[in-house]
């Protein structure tokens, strides 16, 4: 057990652009921004290091606020993790786990008397207690795997997860044994074309557009496929989507609700229709398990068993209260995402939770879900995450969407090319054959999942977060979230 203190952050963040737009909920994406920070400890007997963590700053997912623009959502995010950074600073010496779990009430406190969720509030921590970890592996020489699986972290049962006292938290991370290979699974959203039909123009960089050519030049066995809460409209592009994926011998996919439907009976009502429609036999036989389709504002309100009775559901924008997993069990849910976004301690704490209920009889899972990863740090720390969770598939997007490095210096993909040659090909491009990732090299990396460091440089300094005079009007008169 090393317990440390943290003695210095410093938050940047960059630009980037997407090569072709992508839609979830109600924002359609064309370009972004991602946070970067870095973390100085020093550990009890004297010892020094930097670690590191990347996120992208996402508009309306973590607050789907229609009163808020864009750019608020980007500043609620970089408000919270003003906010983690200025308490861990006066926090004093604990270890990995306890940084965390000591600080989570206060914090979630802290930024609800700000008006931001626990979601967000979720996002800022998570960037903080990660790249503190990273600074502790690398200062051990270690990587994520051998750190978790020895507990260099000390996670214990705590007060914060009171459901799990007296759970053997030593036992559950001796077990870890990460894959050197996992499966990417493919998100396509709500405006991704099908097929050449369904595009005006051609970005012609090299890289798939259609999902005829994802499905012909990465060969993915595993989809997520989102609906848009529309029963007519999602069961007619659930059809054409299926007459490119019935072409495959076998493949395996998800459903996301994406928060679309406002109760848990219009979600079980496009699954009866989608059971009305012979043409997404193939496709519903293919559904493994549906993802947050209820609003979260009564995700939690409302029982799941109808639907749940014909897939298991998972929750996602509804993890926000680390009691929500429990919550959503009571109410016939079976799963919950992981998501570096919310906290690698979280997961942890989730995965525990499976595993305990699991123990007693029950069917309970972590899924891996995240879109936003981009290449480097962002989808290398979370690789390294789902990898240490023992999770065989995990949702991949980011090098869909973004052309590998593009926005970075060269000498950076160059690094990171070389450091993991099994992630990287061609144009420092991640490397996906058969639907598989290769990633002997994220789970070996000293640290949380990276053998390089990105160029520091050549990023800007983030501003100060706009969020605090709006906070207090916000606070005074909410408005409820809607999908």
């Amino acid at each position: 057990m090393t317990r440390f203190r943290i003695l210095e952050t410093e938050a940047l963040e960059w630009p980037f652009t997407l090569r072709m737009p992508f839609r979830f909920g109600v924002i359609t994406v064309t370009e972004g921004r991602q946070a970067v920070l870095r973390v100085r400890i020093r550990t009890a007997d004297g010892r020094e290091g930097w670690g590191v963590a990347a996120e992208s700053l996402a508009a309306k997912w973590f607050d789907k606020d229609p009163a808020l623009s864009d750019t608020q959502n980007v500043e609620q995010l970089r408000r919270a993790l003003e906010l983690a950074c200025a308490a861990s600073l006066a926090a004093g010496e604990n270890t990995a786990f306890g940084h965390w779990a000591d600080r989570y009430a206060p914090h979630v406190a802290a930024c609800a008397a700000e008006a931001l969720n626990p979601l967000i509030a979720s996002f800022g921590a998570s960037l903080l207690d990660r790249a503190a970890l990273d600074a502790l592996l690398r200062i051990e020489g270690l990587s994520f795997a051998e750190g978790m699986r020895a507990n260099l972290g000390a996670m214990a049962p705590h007060a914060v997860a009171p459901d799990l006292a007296g759970f053997d938290f030593d036992a559950l991370l001796a077990r870890i044994h990460p894959p050197r290979r996992i499966a990417a699974r493919h998100t396509v959203g709500l405006v991704d074309p099908i097929t050449a039909a369904d595009q005006s123009a051609r970005v012609g960089d090299g890289l798939p557009e259609t999902l005829e050519e994802v499905v012909a030049g990465y060969r993915h066995g595993w989809w997520k496929l989102k609906v848009a809460g529309d029963i007519a409209g999602d069961v007619d592009r659930l059809c054409r989507i299926a007459s490119v994926l019935d072409r495959l011998h076998g493949y395996h996919a998800s459903l996301d609700g994406n928060e679309q439907y406002a109760d848990a009976e219009g979600a079980l009502a496009l699954w009866r229709a989608m059971e009305a429609e012979p043409r997404l036999a193939r496709l519903r036989a293919s559904i493994l398990y549906i993802e947050q389709p209820v609003k979260r504002a009564r995700a939690l309100e409302t029982g799941m068993a109808a639907l749940a009775a014909a897939r298991p559901v998972i929750i996602d924008e509804s993890d926000g209260d680390l009691g929500a997993f429990v919550a959503a069990k009571a109410l016939g849910y079976a799963g919950v995402s992981s998501k570096a976004c919310k906290g690698i301690w979280r997961s942890f704490v989730n995965h525990a939770r499976c595993a305990a209920w699991n123990a007693d009889g029950g069917r309970f899972f972590l899924s891996g879900e995240d879109l936003t990863t981009l290449a480097g740090l962002s989808v290398q720390q979370d690789l390294a995450l789902v990898a240490a969770l023992g999770l065989t598939h995990v949702e991949r997007n980011g090098h869909h969407f973004v052309d590998g490095f593009n926005g970075r210096p060269m000498m950076e993909a160059a690094r990171f090319q070389a450091a993991h040659p099994d992630l990287y090909g061609p144009g420092s491009r991640l490397t996906i054959r058969e639907g598989m990732l290769e990633i002997g090299s994220v789970v070996d990396a000293p640290g949380i999942g990276a053998a390089a460091l990105p160029d520091f440089v050549a990023m800007d300094v983030m501003p100060r977060a706009i969020w605090t005079d709006f906070a207090p009007r916000r606070s005074a008169a909410p408005v409820q979230p809607s999908a």
